[in-house]
């Protein structure tokens, strides 16, 4: 089996940096999304309870 040169194991350790960094950029999207739902729900129980 051979053995993967420094460079290599560089190369790889930024790419599944690269990858996990897209993952969470994309997941701020979806996260902000959920607390407007929250917010808005909230909301309405206060809504609610106040009449």
């Amino acid at each position: 089996m051979k053995k993967q040169s420094g460079m290599g194991m560089i190369a790889i350790t930024k790419l599944l940096a690269l990858l996990a960094s897209a993952a969470l950029l994309g997941a701020c999207n979806t996260i902000d999304g959920l607390g407007k739902d929250v917010q808005r729900a909230g909301e309405k129980v206060q809504s609610l309870t106040k009449n």
